[in-house]
């Protein structure tokens, strides 16, 4: 089977990851698969290093753009058309909004040369939380009008498909929904030795209680609570790694708090997959998530998981079981779990270790291959 993947940027982030992760697995099964990506942004970190490593073929399409731009658009679209024309690919499987739009309007224009299997996954959505009333409904509207030219679209956990189905973008049975997967053993590494050499370098002592985060400093990460939970947990250092345009704010509020000697600014790392070895708890305040990589990641390496309730976050963590989860925006609430995690040892080692357990059955890149394999077949025998 020829699949052709198409998504906005491979940036360091679960959607590019997951991308990356699938066609691998394709590959491997027999399948000619070809990622297309467009630009980066300036200051956003690229994982095309991972599309080599993978041995993933990949193209970049520069017009392919994540923000709103008329020519350059309407140029992803005519490229990707060609490239349709071309390559004839049986399957067209999009990803994250602009590659959604644009990939499935080619498809669309491509007339006779159409792929015999179109699908689209949302990774999460940006149709509320992100922009103004105005420009969400009108993605909506785009959402909708799309839904009709897609064979099958992809949610990644069921919060994701109730958000999607309640803004209408499409009926319910329209949706199926496909996990993560990812090849955790290859990614993540939790040794002992890893753990002394990483918090070495976040010059952290071994009674150290360590809190971690990865991701993009950002509105929707809600970064600067993270330095608000952590103030209240004495004896805690805060590692983070990631940047992003509110770095300044957190920064100031680190000073503010007087926390300068306890919070660990790595910027983006390139060996992200060693860093949990040094957590004993990770951290996620966000306000919006689909289903989110860092956490999965982060359960496998045995590090327990305090999130807020964002969107697909309890598809990934197992309150009670595998960490906890708060309400968005309540700080208190995280310090308190965070205290209780930094003062039991043995929880942390329970909840690690049935997070671990669950992360490998639940999302392992074997799993996804398969269902995404399904999905095609049925798609294509209609």
């Amino acid at each position: 089977m020829k699949i052709l993947h198409v998504i906005a940027r491979l940036n360091v982030g679960g959607a590019a990851l997951s991308v990356l992760e699938l066609a691998a697995a394709q590959r491997r099964r027999g399948h000619e698969v070809l990622v297309v990506a467009g630009t980066i942004p300036k200051g956003e970190a690229s994982m095309e290093y991972v599309a080599e490593e993978l041995e993933v073929p990949y193209l970049r399409l520069p017009a392919l753009k994540r923000e709103v731009s008329l020519l350059p658009d309407i140029e992803a679209i005519r490229e990707l058309r060609i490239l349709l024309r071309k390559r004839q690919p049986d399957v067209l499987h999009t990803h994250t909004s602009k590659a959604g739009t644009t990939g499935r309007l080619a498809a669309i224009l491509a007339g006779r040369r159409r792929p015999k299997v179109v699908v689209h996954t949302f990774h999460g959505h940006v149709l509320s939380g992100y922009f103004d009333t105005r420009r969400e409904r009108t993605f909506r509207v785009i959402e909708r009008m799309l839904a009709h030219a897609t064979d099958r679209l992809i949610a990644v956990s069921d919060e994701v498909r109730a958000d999607l189905v309640r803004f209408r973008v499409a009926p319910f049975a329209k949706f199926a929904v496909i996990p993560y997967g990812f090849d955790l053993d290859a990614r993540v590494r939790h040794d002992d030795s890893t753990r002394v050499r990483k918090r070495a370098e976040a010059d952290a002592g071994d009674t150290t209680f360590v809190i971690g985060w990865a991701g993009r400093l950002t509105d929707v990460k809600r970064p600067l609570d993270l330095v608000r939970a952590a103030a209240a947990v004495d004896g805690s250092v805060l590692v983070l790694a990631g940047d992003g345009e509110l770095r300044a704010d957190l920064e100031a509020l680190t000073h503010e708090l007087g926390m300068d000697d306890r919070v660990r600014l790595l910027g983006y790392v390139a060996d992200m997959g060693s860093w949990y070895a040094a957590f004993d708890a990770f951290l996620l305040t966000s306000a919006n998530e689909g289903a989110p990589v860092v956490a999965i990641e982060a359960q496998s390496a045995g590090v327990p998981v305090v999130a807020t309730d964002a969107g697909g976050t309890r598809t990934v963590v197992d309150d009670g079981e595998t960490g906890f989860i708060v309400d968005i925006g309540d700080v208190g609430a995280l310090s308190e779990r965070l205290r209780q995690l930094r003062d039991d040892p043995d929880l942390r080692r329970r909840l690690g270790a049935t997070g671990a357990e669950r992360m490998r059955d639940k999302f392992s890149i074997e799993r996804m291959a398969d269902d995404v394999d399904r999905l095609y077949a049925e798609i294509e025998q209609r």
